[in-house]
């Protein structure tokens, strides 16, 4: 007997969803999944979209007669972040689950209708936090598991984006916090989910630091967008889109529709994220974090360690840097009296994330699927990433500690 697809819609055309939720999860898992349907408020944008999905599927820009019409057992958001909790909540009223980008929304509020209408309707929310299946990730899940350093104490934790990916979010409706939370939500959810998950703990308490250091009214000087800058010629952040063949297709000609441009300046003097962030969070299990994001480096990837009664696990992951590295993460497990060290060398696997997104993919929707590390997401680990963020978002703006405290039905 064949295999019944699970029939899902697509929500939201950008980058994101036209790619790691159309294209390619069609093109390996069409056996498990059918797109039935596509919607996003620009209908050029989404046509344009089907298009490099290799769809057929009827396109709405109304979310309600979408549902209405379709029926489909499975939603999956892509839209910017403050829009998202609308969203999931119609999808869960409407009778569907629901695969959230992260981060999952960007407020306390937020995070309590999602979780109420969750535990109404009986329906599911997973959140893509894609890391934790990285093959690296998982490795270090499982030393911790096994008590290879011991009860962990304290981690140091180093995110950085290099001045392409990093300058990327303030080109985009990311530099507005009421539209992404900040980096410290957007982005550090993944970090803040990492953590969670490593430690298997919450965070109660954080002091963050952030500030504006780089982008925005720090440059030399600005202009709307880079196609039409004056400055092209002399700006390190130019960015020609008409380069990149995909992302003039999918967003220059639909902008007439929506004014949303991909080559905004990142000098605009209304951004108001910070570029430059640093966290000191402690757990609910005693454990003391250190953490920081850094947004125009000359490296991309990040470096973190754990350290235990009995060791310390350690690790430096290169994603892009002026030398050559190879395809494969070193693990440094270094036992504490005389035990020594040991390097546990990890491959990278094919697709996005060293491979994390393909095993995520296969986690959702290949039945039988074995979660023994508790990878895959659901709302309670979206919820506690950006409760992280909004406090240390909070902390950096009011000064003092912030507390994490969870919405009663998270607890």
């Amino acid at each position: 007997m064949s295999l019944k697809r699970k029939r899902y819609v697509l929500v939201g055309t950008g980058n994101r969803g036209t790619t790691m939720w159309g294209r390619e999860l069609l093109a390996g898992w069409s056996d498990y999944v059918e797109l039935v349907g596509i919607c996003d408020l620009n209908l050029m944008r989404a046509e344009r979209a089907r298009t490099m999905i290799g769809s057929d599927a009827p396109l709405y820009d109304d979310f309600d007669r979408m549902m209405a019409e379709l029926k489909p057992a499975l939603v999956i958001v892509c839209t910017p972040d403050d829009t998202h909790d609308d969203i999931i909540v119609r999808a869960l009223e409407a009778g569907a689950d629901v695969i959230s980008e992260k981060p999952m929304t960007t407020t306390p509020e937020k995070i309590a209708r999602i979780l109420e209408a969750e535990a109404r309707t009986g329906r599911r929310v997973d959140v893509s936090f894609n890391y934790r299946f990285a093959p690296t990730a998982a490795r270090i899940k499982e030393l911790i598991n096994e008590g290879a350093i011991g009860d962990v104490t304290s981690v140091d934790f180093h995110w950085y984006l290099d001045n392409k990916h990093g300058a990327d979010y303030f080109r985009r409706w990311h530099a507005f916090t009421e539209r992404s939370g900040s980096l410290f939500v957007h982005k550090a959810t993944h970090h803040f989910d990492l953590l969670n998950w490593y430690l298997d703990s919450d965070p109660v308490e954080v002091k963050g630091f952030g500030q504006l250091l780089h982008y925005g009214r720090n440059g030399p000087f600005r202009g709307e967008r880079c196609r039409t800058c004056p400055h092209k010629g002399e700006c390190d952040y130019y960015f020609d889109l008409s380069a990149d063949p995909f992302l003039e297709t999918l967003y220059e000609e639909p902008s007439e529709v929506d004014g949303y441009v991909r080559d905004a300046c990142v000098f605009r003097e209304d951004i108001d994220i910070p570029d430059t962030m640093s966290a000191s969070i402690r757990y609910a299990s005693g454990v003391q974090v250190s953490y920081s994001l850094n947004t125009y480096m000359p490296i991309e990837g990040h470096h973190i360690a754990f350290n235990g009664h009995k060791g310390r696990i350690e690790m430096r992951q290169y994603e892009k840097q002026p030398w050559t590295e190879p395809p494969a993460d070193e693990i440094l497990l270094v036992r504490s009296f005389g035990g020594g060290v040991e390097r546990i060398w990890v491959p990278h696997e094919p697709g996005g994330h060293y491979g994390g997104d393909n095993r995520m993919r296969d986690m959702i929707f290949k039945p039988g699927s074995n979660d023994r590390l508790r990878q895959r997401a659901g709302s309670r680990a979206g919820a506690m990433s950006v409760l992280c963020g909004v406090a240390a978002l909070e902390s950096s703006r009011k000064g003092g500690a912030a507390i994490v405290e969870p919405p009663r039905s998270v607890v």
